[in-house]
């Protein structure tokens, strides 16, 4: 199996197994009513998000650019993003409401049983999905299907704090932790949307890389002996891909054959440094300062 179809297998997967999570969480919490397994749910519905807009945006990364869309097409995975991450947020906003009623007049657990049952069965199939993810990373070498992995291997942590809080509700009797377990998970999910916001923004409005990847480049550029000077560096993102341009300052008596050369020999080096980058550099000779 080729690489493009192993990324596209493992986004399927993705997407796939954060329906199921769905379907079987929405079951736990009507026959529990358990706060922290409906955090857990609304949780379920940001990987699935995540997910979708993952799935999107390796389809576009796969697609080349095209005449109406010279850059390629990595920013509608921003768009989705933004609207999965608006419809997140309001739902974080409406469980924090839920628990804070929870905590003013308390509600027993039902069925806490089958609420673990689900739990464990949560934890198994997001074992399985992120198992399989890191045998395509390991393959692949893939940033889009490493960052979901990233994601779902934070949600191991939420379903056992979901098992916690039953398992105190069905033997120690102690109802108020669901709630606080609840709280917290609502917390995490809301900061995680305004996470997913705020990165979309940085994309649409082709904001810069990060001062470490900018002093990463710097560092590629200061190591070449040939190279006297560098300036307008500009950097941004969209989607899977990253677009770096730059101007750079060589000593008059090189040849043009040399100058090339030099060109690819730093395109080279920024591109590993850099995966699914594109870079474009404009040479001129070092002492007219042009």
């Amino acid at each position: 199996m080729t690489d493009q179809k192993l990324i596209r297998l493992a986004t399927y997967a993705s997407v796939s197994a954060a329906a199921i999570l769905i379907i079987t969480k929405l079951f736990g919490y009507w026959i529990t009513h358990s706060v922290s397994l409906q955090a857990s749910l609304i949780d379920s519905l940001l990987d699935a998000a995540a997910s979708l807009i993952n799935m999107i945006a390796v389809a576009h990364a796969l697609r080349p650019a095209d005449k109406e869309h010279r850059f390629g097409h990595g920013k509608a995975e921003s768009l989705a993003g933004l609207g999965q991450s608006i419809f997140i947020g309001g739902s974080s906003v409406w469980l924090l409401h839920e628990v804070y009623n929870r905590l003013q007049e308390p509600s027993p657990i039902h069925e806490t049983s089958m609420g673990i049952g689900i739990m464990v069965f949560a934890i198994v199939l997001t074992l399985g999905l992120i198992t399989f993810q890191k045998h395509v990373v390991d393959k692949t070498g893939s940033i889009a299907i490493t960052a979901d992995r990233l994601h779902y291997k934070s949600d191991l942590l939420i379903n056992a704090t979901v098992i916690i809080s039953l398992l105190a509700a069905q033997y120690l009797h102690i109802q108020w932790l669901d709630p606080l377990f609840g709280l917290l998970i609502g917390g995490y999910i809301l900061w995680t949307a305004w996470t997913i916001i705020r990165h979309a923004f940085n994309v649409l409005m082709d904001a810069e890389l990060s001062d470490d990847d900018r002093d990463r480049i710097k560092e590629i550029l200061h190591a070449h002996p040939q190279v006297r000077g560098f300036d307008h560096l500009r950097t941004r993102t969209s989607g899977l891909e990253t677009f770096i341009e730059m101007h750079i300052s060589l000593e008059p008596s090189i040849s043009f054959q040399e100058a090339d050369k030099i060109a690819s020999d730093i395109e080279k080096k920024i591109m590993e440094a850099f995966p699914n980058s594109q870079v474009m550099i404009r040479l001129r000779l070092h002492d007219l300062g042009l």
